[in-house]
């Protein structure tokens, strides 16, 4: 019998079993794939939003403003990478410039900081690549980019070590009402076995499946539709083509094509907007990709696409009511609903996890934990340090010293710590995600052998059981020689 079961562990879930595990509560995360961060937290802009563009009111405008003001500490604390490289609403030729005033208002309400209209000759003074049809934009300095991954990863290592249990590979199947708790049957997608959990309070956080689970315990139902969002990713010398993330005028579908940099130092442009009926649906298109060059080019030219290494897409959990839909059930006391949490909910995942630790409060007598330990520290990285620093780690850790992903220059000693962390990595994407090995130019065509063998070695695991990214993914399916 848990206290708390969390559904879904992407950054809302993690971020909700964090701010969770600073009290004294039993508490696990059930997650379906096999990593935190597999989810639409892993396949997104990458940006915290200043919060401008909701509607005053809505949570989606309250909680993306808190969100974005915890960013700092948050990222000093967990060792995040985040920027407040700032934001850019550009409004063309051909566009009315009301709608970027009424965007101010909008914000001002909402209660974003130093949100002012710029005109074209400072806004080229600071973006010398943007469109030539481009007339103002509107400023939001408050605006960052994060690394989703690592923020994800950071809630949930923390909350890991503060002693939430974590269940990998563990498919919800059912949800049903058990006296004063709730039975969830489960299905181990690695094993095939089934398991059940019980708990008194259950935090839905499945993204688009959230309606799904609602919808087992209420006669309130929720309906969920898939949004694909897909992207093209630039090489990192194309990184510096625009240093702020620069927003084209908001439509009913969302912020439109922005062109940005990355925290690592690539040019992210995307993502277009497509409803999809398959909620699996992460395969890219060759219409929608060709459609992000033509679109980024009304607000920002000549950006390179010739530089794409990778192109990839994501899926929004745009709930019917078009806000966040957090709370208890009405008609099913004890279960918690953080569902709809499409942009800009990376922004506000922070600010959910204090919402919805709030309403479990309320239902459980929770007592703050003494050996809460509130920070974290990221895989170090050998060319943040000096020369004198990084010759001495060399000689004390050789490993440190072995360059395993020529592109990003990471080393074995890097894919180590990433193995053996809180939820170490089990698979070539797990590596991936936490030390870059494999995000450079050749999208991992010369590194991953090599990660296999120390994955082989270090968990250890058979060679024939690593995956790129969880089960029915297995890289090497047998011999073709006896030796």
């Amino acid at each position: 019998m848990y206290d708390v079961a969390i559904i879904g562990a992407g950054v809302v879930g993690s971020a909700i079993a964090r701010e969770l595990s600073k009290y004294q509560v039993n508490a696990c995360v059930i997650e379906r794939e096999e990593d935190v961060c597999n989810g639409t937290s892993k396949a997104n802009s990458a940006i915290i939003h200043g919060g401008f563009d909701a509607t005053p009111g809505t949570l989606k405008a309250k909680l993306n403003v808190r969100g974005n003001f915890l960013m700092d500490e948050l990222a000093r604390d967990l060792d995040i990478p985040f920027k407040r490289n700032g934001s850019l609403v550009v409004c063309t030729k051909d566009q009315d410039r009301s709608s970027l005033e009424k965007l101010l208002e909008k914000g001002t309400a909402n209660g974003v900081p130093d949100l002012r209209i710029i005109e074209r000759e400072e806004l080229i003074a600071m973006e010398p690549n943007l469109s030539d049809d481009v007339t103002c934009a509107l400023f939001a300095p408050t605006g960052g980019i994060v690394c989703p991954f690592h923020m994800t990863m950071a809630f949930a290592e923390n909350a890991c070590t503060n002693g939430v249990k974590f269940f990998l590979n563990t498919q919800v199947d059912t949800i049903e009402k058990n006296g004063d708790s709730y039975r969830i049957s489960t299905l181990h997608t690695d094993t095939k076995n089934k398991e059940t959990f019980e708990a008194k309070v259950v935090i839905n956080a499945a993204g688009v499946y959230a309606d799904v689970f609602n919808n087992m315990v209420s006669e309130s139902k929720l309906h969920i539709t898939a949004r694909k969002g897909e992207y093209c990713l630039l090489d990192k010398d194309a990184g510096t083509h625009v240093s702020h993330t620069i927003f084209q005028l908001p439509s009913k579908m969302g912020k439109g094509v922005l062109v940005t940099p990355t925290v690592h130092g690539n040019l992210l442009v995307g993502p277009t907007a497509v409803d999809v009926d398959d909620k699996e649906a992460v395969n890219t298109t060759a219409s929608g990709l060709d459609s992000l060059a033509a679109t980024a080019a009304r607000s920002v030219k000549n950006v390179p696409m010739r530089q794409v290494i990778t192109s990839f897409a994501g899926l929004r959990a745009h709930e019917d009511s078009d806000d966040f839909v957090i709370g208890e059930v009405k008609d099913a006391k004890g279960f918690i609903n953080a569902a709809g949490i499409e942009s800009p909910g990376l922004s506000s995942a922070p600010a959910i996890a204090e919402m919805v630790t709030d309403i479990v409060k309320g239902l459980l007598p929770l007592d703050k934990n003494p050996d809460f330990v509130g920070t974290r520290k990221g895989i170090l990285r050998p060319d943040t340090l000096s020369l004198e620093e990084r010759n001495k780690l060399i000689k004390e850790h050789p490993e440190y010293g072995n360059i395993i992903c020529r592109c990003e220059m990471i080393t074995e000693g890097e894919i180590m710590d990433a193995i053996h962390r809180p939820l170490g990595a089990r698979s070539l994407d797990g590596v991936k995600r936490r030390t870059r090995a494999g995000m450079g130019r050749c999208q991992a065509g010369f590194c991953s052998p090599r990660t296999m063998e120390i994955l082989e070695r270090e968990v250890p695991m058979s060679m024939f059981d690593i995956t790129k990214n969880g089960v029915g993914s297995n890289i090497v399916v047998g011999y073709n020689k006896e030796v």
